[in-house]
């Protein structure tokens, strides 16, 4: 069965779909067979992202590793079981068409909860929840107390989270391998991201997930996505010589492949 990653939290503008789509190119220049699916429907960012990168591979005439995205199909309510929800039979079916053909599966969820993202994170063997190095972004995570910075207890989103382990849990599934990412690392506000790090590597023992670093705010990531392309592809569009924004972006997705420890990747465990 492919192996589930589910990129989700309930903001906007955390980097989700940028990472979706890094990740899953990533995989598939590793040799992967890797799936997609955008659980935002109205504005599909990470669908868009790949309608763009086959748009520009048809134009150009390159053949670069790309992930097989795949809109969620409409349902026909007549084929519907009685009281069965459309949106479930929606992902459902869109995960089994995957499954049979894809190594990895990468699925995206919007910045806001849904039925879609809540039953999404029940499927999820990998989690990555993307999250700028912020206490407005934190807050999702985990109330913390004003004066002293100790965190007082998980919020919504990990709440969520919860409920979706336990879900797994009771239907004799693998716990989900829960990886917060630290997007947008700036150079400065150093006491500030020294406060957000403490307080996620607390929150981190408390509720059980990993911390990584993410990506850091680069104006590459932003260019690349009308013609659906990553830092990972630049080499491969006649861009002979990196400057080292590119090179320092390249390494960051690198590294966070690695931190994510999946199975068969370098630096993961085994395939089964």
């Amino acid at each position: 069965m492919a192996h589930i990653i589910v990129v989700g939290n309930e903001k906007g503008g955390s980097g989700k779909s940028t990472t979706s789509m890094h990740v899953a190119t990533a995989l598939c220049r590793s040799g992967f067979r890797v799936g997609g699916l955008d659980l935002d429907l109205r504005q599909r960012s990470f669908g868009r992202y790949v309608e763009n990168r086959l748009a520009y591979l048809a134009r150009t005439g390159l053949n670069l590793p790309s992930p097989d995205y795949r809109p969620l199909a409409e349902i026909d309510p007549a084929l519907l079981a009685p009281a069965e929800n459309a949106f479930d039979r929606r992902l459902s079916d869109a995960v089994v068409a995957l499954e049979g053909v894809c190594d990895f599966i990468i699925i995206d969820c919007p910045g806001s909860h849904t039925r879609l993202s809540q039953v999404a994170h029940s499927l999820a063997d990998t989690l990555i929840t993307p999250l700028n190095d912020s206490f407005v972004d934190f807050d999702l995570l985990a109330h913390v107390d004003a004066e002293t910075g100790k965190v007082q207890g998980p919020s919504i989103y990990s709440e969520m989270v919860w409920n979706a382990r336990q879900l797994r849990a009771k239907a004799g599934l693998k716990p989900i391998d829960w990886i917060v990412v630290r997007n947008r690392l700036g150079a400065q506000q150093m006491i500030n991201k020294k406060k957000v790090g403490s307080a996620l590597e607390d929150l981190s023992r408390r509720i059980g997930f990993r911390v990584a670093p993410g990506f850091s705010e680069r104006v590459i990531f932003r260019e690349l996505f009308p013609r659906g392309l990553t830092v990972m592809d630049l080499k491969d569009t006649g861009v002979d010589t990196l400057n080292l924004s590119n090179i320092a972006a390249r390494q960051e997705v690198r590294d966070l492949l690695r931190e994510l420890r999946l199975p068969g990747v370098d630096g993961g465990p085994a395939a089964a």
